[in-house]
């Protein structure tokens, strides 16, 4: 255990953006399986809805530093091709 009082304060501070970003990456996740069993169960208007809640959640994600620009382009990209392609 920390005996400074800095290193304490960083342990806490790591513990609550940690949580954080656990539950917006949850947020996307399940953002994300939305669009995959609206793609699964064969529904154009309701893929294209949950694409669109999936791609704003990830963008949110990305403002905050939870991933990389990179990765949620990738992830929107493949999502959206998977829609189109029904």
């Amino acid at each position: 255990m920390a005996n400074i009082k800095s290193a304490k304060k960083r342990i806490l501070v790591a513990e609550k953006r940690a949580a954080r970003n656990k539950s917006i990456r949850s947020k996307v996740k399940t953002a994300i399986k939305k669009v995959d069993a609206a793609i699964a169960a064969n529904d154009k208007e309701s893929a294209a809805a949950a694409l669109r809640a999936a791609t704003a959640e990830l963008s949110k994600a990305t403002t905050k530093g939870v991933y990389h620009k990179n990765t949620s382009s990738r992830k929107i990209s493949r999502l959206s091709q998977a829609v189109n392609k029904m």
